[in-house]
């Protein structure tokens, strides 16, 4: 059983996330904070040093959510071009589709907004996008082993072109609340992937 410590934590991680989702980070105050956890400024500092440390905390929550949602189904499925493209369908229908953070994708909202803020926060998002993209090559590394790939491919270059393309759907998806968008990213990024296959003679 969680203590209350422990409870408090969470809803402070849980309320600052929403809040991070909604209004964005600077635009949210630690008064905000505070009126959404029902805190003082004492209790909310026991747990956190500051709104920067709660930040730290609402991004490793944010990724645990996206994780359970991105990578539901995957780790089972030997063929890893189909990894890919289960990734791929998860990110786009259920996380984005699935609007599970009120004001969209909030890692790319993050970033947006840090970028040239704060250094040590937006590289925070970076290295998980290149985390991505590292586990994305892994998988065509596979693929090219297991002689399922054209040869000369820089697979390097192809994990960043689907981040690329995910993010930019991402965007897009936000402004315009478009389905149309998701299924289209799937759809292209699926026929993407498909002209990547070895064609027997």
């Amino acid at each position: 059983m969680a203590t209350k410590g422990t409870r408090t934590r969470r809803k402070i991680i849980e309320e600052s996330l929403q809040l991070f989702s909604v209004k964005g980070y600077y635009n949210t105050s630690v008064s905000d904070i505070l009126a959404a956890t029902d805190l003082t400024k004492g209790g909310l500092y026991g747990h956190f040093a500051s709104k920067e440390d709660i930040w730290y905390a609402v991004y490793e929550k944010a990724v645990r959510i996206w994780k359970g949602i991105a990578f539901k189904g995957i780790r089972s499925n030997t063929d890893p071009l189909k990894r890919i493209e289960k990734f791929i369908e998860n990110d786009m229908r259920d996380y984005l589709g699935g609007d599970v953070f009120e004001g969209g994708c909030f890692f790319l909202n993050m970033l947006v907004e840090l970028s040239g803020q704060s250094a040590s926060m937006s590289k925070q998002i970076l290295q998980g996008f290149v985390r991505l993209s590292g586990l994305l090559r892994s998988w065509l590394e596979e693929a090219h082993q297991k002689g399922m790939l054209q040869e000369n491919l820089d697979l390097k270059e192809v994990a960043n072109f689907i981040i690329i393309s995910l993010n930019g759907a991402a965007a897009l998806y936000i402004s315009s609340k478009d389905r149309n968008i998701l299924a289209q990213t799937i759809q292209q990024l699926r026929f993407y992937i498909n002209q990547l296959i070895q064609r027997n003679a």
